[in-house]
């Protein structure tokens, strides 16, 4: 899968604690529903719905995502769109947070009770809170600001459209749960781009069969980790082979998800009908991707031994049956030969 497939992932919706406060209203402009998809995020929380996606002052244009490249110390204002798509007005905290990878590869951004130190802390809104009237949409304006010392590469976030509400849980508490939509953010700062990503482990176990004719299961867990300084794609391929190089299994390749900078994922792959060679090596071979080239093959191979069991008794059976019978035969009495005496030989001077 390539980084532009990844990229069109819908925005993860987040949930955590948030207080509520009263907004100043905004101009707004009617709006047509978004659909859901790249350009749009579109969410519902009891009697809400509403959608966030880029925009510009008259309107969206049609980006799927905010993506930059800005030198240090640069600076610009842009549009986040809000549609309020319910029947009521409803009050939105707008306002920017970091992006990381979850552990499934899912992108995720932080909690809101958690503080922006990244591109998040970087983008900011005229005021936090707009309350945007019912069928409409207000294209609300951010401006981002690189900090002359930001380091190159890729620095990913997300402008966030949230909604509180008072929910009662099953046993009568009253809560406040915050519900959260983003157009994301895609700035790569100017600078040298190091794409680089280590398979840090690879752990092999396998399910030794009784009937090594039948096969058995190899489970490969391998983890990744993006050490460079742009998001990576790509995918990877796990080879099982018996000693003296012979190939037992190849897995089709599996799509790895956006991983960015300094992210790590695990992978597991579940090969059937391995058998059991006395030695099995799982070699993991990683063909990553960044937006701008193809990585070099990453390599990396762990061993299991995989004896045949049943084959391996049968042998030693033979084995032993044969010792024994070369052992009582070694300790068996020698039977001799008796020698009957012929007739004389007749001497020379005998009459």
């Amino acid at each position: 899968m390539s980084l532009r497939t990844a990229l069109s992932r819908t925005s993860a919706a987040l949930a955590a604690a948030l207080l509520v406060a009263t907004a100043l209203s905004a101009p707004a402009h009617a709006a047509p529903t978004p659909s859901p998809g790249p350009a749009a995020g579109v969410g519902e929380t009891g009697a809400a719905r509403w959608a966030v996606q880029p925009s510009s002052a008259k309107g969206p244009t049609g980006r799927n995502y905010f993506i930059y490249d800005l030198a240090p110390g640069s600076t610009l204002t842009d549009h986040v769109g809000i549609t309020n798509l319910g029947d009521r007005p409803v009050t939105f905290d707008v306002y920017g947070t970091d992006a990381y990878s979850a552990a499934d590869g899912a992108f995720a951004l932080l909690p809101a009770d958690r503080r922006a130190t990244d591109v998040g802390s970087w983008i900011s809104v005229d005021r936090r809170e707009w309350t945007i009237p019912a069928g409409k949409r207000v294209d609300i304006p951010f401006r981002l600001a690189v900090p002359a010392n930001a380091t190159p590469g890729d620095h990913t976030g997300g402008v966030i459209g949230a909604v509180a509400r008072v929910r009662t849980t099953a046993d009568g508490q009253r809560v406040l749960v915050d519900q959260r939509l983003a157009a994301r953010v895609y700035l790569r700062v100017n600078g040298p781009v190091r794409p680089a990503v280590t398979v840090e482990a690879v752990d092999v176990s396998y399910d030794n069969p009784v009937n090594p004719f039948a096969g058995g299961d190899v489970v490969v867990r391998y983890r990744l980790r993006n050490d460079g300084n742009v998001r990576l794609g790509g995918s990877g391929t796990v080879t099982v082979d018996a000693p003296f190089g012979w190939e037992q299994a190849r897995t089709a390749p599996t799509d790895l998800p956006e991983l960015l900078p300094g992210a790590t994922f695990t992978v597991t792959e579940r090969i059937t009908g391995v058998p059991p060679l006395l030695r099995l090596t799982a070699e993991v071979d990683i063909a990553a991707t960044s937006t701008d080239t193809a990585l070099p093959p990453v390599v990396r191979a762990a061993g299991i031994w995989a004896p045949p069991w049943l084959l391996l008794a049968l042998l030693a059976v033979a084995a032993g049956w044969g010792g024994l019978r070369w052992w009582r035969r070694r300790d068996a009495p020698t039977v001799g030969r008796v020698t009957t005496p012929g007739p004389a030989a007749r001497r020379p001077d005998a009459s």
